[in-house]
C-alpha cells in the first residue's frame, strides 16, 4: 500500500515563499478544487491519502514533500531552509512516526525534501537555496550505513531539484539540464525536457503511473513514448506558489 501525506491548503497561501517567481494572486477556491482533484488522482493510483490540517497558520503547509525524506527503513525529518516553514514539520513527523522510525536534521544543516530524488538505493540531493552541503552530509551519515548512495547535484535555476528533474523509473530521469547539472546522472537514462516547457520536469510516480502537469503537453507526449501510463493534472494555482505536482504530497510505502 502506498501512503500519501497531504495537508489542506492554508487560507494564507497568498503569503507563500517565492524565490524565482513574481507574486500573482492565487485563487483560493480554485486551488482547493485542484487539491481535491490531486487527492482523487492519488487514490486512483492506489494510494491511501491522509490529509493533515494542523499547520494552517503556515502559508506553505500544503507542500508536504519538503518536510521529510522517507526511505524503507527511516523517515528523516528535514531542517527547512526558511524560517517561515519550520513550524510545519511537527504535524508531519507525528503522522510519519506511525510508519517509520524517525531521525532529525538540525540547523545549521539545512535540507528540504523537494531537493531529494530516489532511484532504488541511489539518492540524489540538490544543492540549492534551501539545501546546503551540511544538510547533504547529515543525510549521508544517516543513509550510507543503510546501503544508500547519496549523490549531490548542483541546482542552478530552480528552487528545488524536483523542479528540474524527476525519476520516471529507477533507471530513467526526466531532466531540465539548464536548471540541474546532468553530470551526476551519467549512469542513468535521461529524457531531456522540451526547451519551451522548462517547468515540466516535476512529475511523480505511484506504482506504475506517472503523473504530469496538464500545462505541458510536449512533456506528456515525451513521457508517453517511454512509459505506459501517464496521467495529467491541472495545478495552475499552485504553480503561482512556485510549486509542482510532487510538492503537494509525501509518498511512501506502508512499512507496517
Amino acid at each position: 500500500m502506498w501512503i500519501a501525506l497531504t495537508h489542506i491548503i492554508s487560507p494564507n497561501i497568498n503569503n507563500c515563499e517565492l524565490t524565482f517567481m513574481n507574486r500573482e494572486p492565487i485563487d483560493y477556491q480554485l486551488a482547493m478544487q485542484q487539491h481535491e482533484n490531486y487527492c482523487s488522482l492519488l487514490k486512483t493510483c492506489g494510494a491511501e491519502v491522509i490529509k493533515l490540517s494542523a499547520s494552517l497558520a503556515h502559508p506553505d503547509c500544503c507542500f508536504t514533500e519538503d518536510t521529510a525524506i522517507v526511505v524503507d527503513e527511516l523517515g528523516i525529518i528535514c531542517s527547512m531552509g526558511v524560517l517561515s516553514r519550520r513550524g510545519e514539520i511537527s504535524a508531519v513527523e507525528k503522522e510519519l512516526a506511525r510508519y517509520r522510525p524517525t531521525a532529525h536534521i538540525n540547523l545549521p544543516a539545512m535540507i528540504e525534501g523537494g531537493d531529494v530524488l530516489q532511484a532504488g538505493k541511489t539518492i540524489f540531493v540538490g544543492i540549492s537555496k534551501r539545501t546546503n552541503a551540511q544538510g547533504i552530509e547529515e543525510v549521508t551519515k544517516l543513509l550510507k550505513p543503510r546501503g544508500y548512495k547519496v549523490i549531490p547535484v548542483q541546482v542552478k535555476g530552480s528552487l528545488h531539484l524536483t523542479t528540474a528533474a524527476s525519476a520516471i523509473d529507477d533507471e530513467t530521469f526526466l531532466l531540465n539540464p539548464l536548471w540541474a547539472d546532468p553530470g551526476p546522472f551519467k549512469n542513468f537514462n535521461l529524457l531531456y525536457l522540451p526547451e519551451d516547457e522548462p517547468w515540466g520536469a516535476n512529475t511523480f510516480r505511484v506504482g506504475d503511473t506517472i503523473c504530469a502537469e496538464a500545462s505541458f503537453p510536449k512533456t506528456i507526449e515525451l513521457l508517453r513514448k517511454h512509459h505506459g501510463r501517464v496521467e495529467a493534472l491541472d495545478i495552475s494555482e499552485f504553480r503561482k506558489a512556485e510549486a509542482g505536482l510532487s510538492c503537494l504530497s509525501l509518498i511512501f510505502r506502508d512499512g507496517n
